[in-house]
């Protein structure tokens, strides 16, 4: 392999190293900021749900009950998780990937049931009251969601629809039925509320910009090994094939009146010197000899 062919592989090399390092830095970056994103918005709707439950308990429910017969149940205007997910309706109009879920170990409402992960979610926050929040990332058939989860834990008011169900309103009963959603217990950590913010855009948007960032990087490796081969053909190639031939030339006595012409001031031009010494010293020497023999 030429010394023109090695100099290009491994600044070739190098180039394509330090531009894959960029991109992954790029993706890193822009991952990150799509993450803090996420975790912003989750934040917000999250405390947005908050704030309409927390009116909902202090402000509407108590002139409620004390209207409407304690026979009577009306989950809309009742029931402050039916609320919520009425809220969350008409917000996911807006955002429909957005998803929002009461996740209930034993509801009352069977679309609030709990999965897998979220009941490991339900768990951490029962054994562990300090907790207030949770967040991360997690994956729900097939798309990562970024999640904002908070724990939802029985009060004393709450045993009145979710305690003994002959102590639930009557036509709570006749809707729910007497199976799930009661016998829970005054303290207990029994569901979540969980907000879940697609983060699949974000992520997709991070690898097309690392990639096209490596896209004009390979470009520009190409570009400069081309620049770069140019110059070492011309300024450094070409001179040393001369001066190997010439050298070449001294060494078999040919053309040692041909003088060797330097322009350059760098290492090629003090080699050039050096051969241009050994020339005229090998002249001189060949001189002496025609001049004794």
């Amino acid at each position: 392999m030429s010394i023109r062919i090695r100099f290009i592989v491994v600044i070739a090399a190098l180039s394509f190293i330090a531009i894959g390092g960029f991109a992954w830095l790029s993706y890193s970056f822009t991952y990150k900021n799509s993450l803090q994103e996420a975790r912003n918005k989750g934040e917000i709707v999250s405390t947005f749900l908050e704030a309409s439950r927390s009116f909902y308990r202090t402000k509407q429910r108590p002139l409620i009950m004390d209207i409407v017969d304690k026979e009577r149940f009306y989950p809309e205007i009742m029931s402050g998780f039916t609320v919520t997910r009425g809220v969350w309706e008409e917000f996911s109009g807006k955002l429909p990937d957005y998803k929002f879920k009461q996740a209930s170990i034993d509801p009352l409402y069977p679309l609030n049931k709990a999965d897998s992960d979220e009941l490991k979610l339900i768990q951490e926050f029962d054994a562990n009251k300090i907790l207030k929040k949770k967040e991360g990332i997690i994956e729900k058939k097939g798309a990562k969601f970024f999640y904002y989860a908070q724990p939802i834990t029985v009060k004393e008011k709450c045993l009145r629809c979710h305690g003994d169900p002959k102590d639930a309103p009557e036509e709570q009963r006749k809707l729910y039925g007497t199976t799930n959603g009661y016998h829970w217990v005054d303290g207990a950590t029994v569901a979540t509320y969980i907000t879940y913010v697609p983060i699949k855009t974000a992520v997709d948007a991070a690898k097309k910009s690392a990639l096209t960032l490596f896209g004009y990087g390979l470009a520009g490796i190409v570009c400069l090994s081309g620049v770069i081969w140019f110059f070492f053909e011309k300024r450094i190639i070409a001179p040393i094939v001369r001066l190997e031939k010439r050298t070449s030339e001294i060494s078999l006595g040919k053309k040692l009146e041909e003088k060797i012409i330097v322009t350059s001031g760098d290492e090629i031009g003090s080699l050039g010197n050096a051969i241009e010494r050994l020339r005229i010293s090998v002249l001189k020497l060949m001189e002496h000899y025609k001049k004794n023999s």
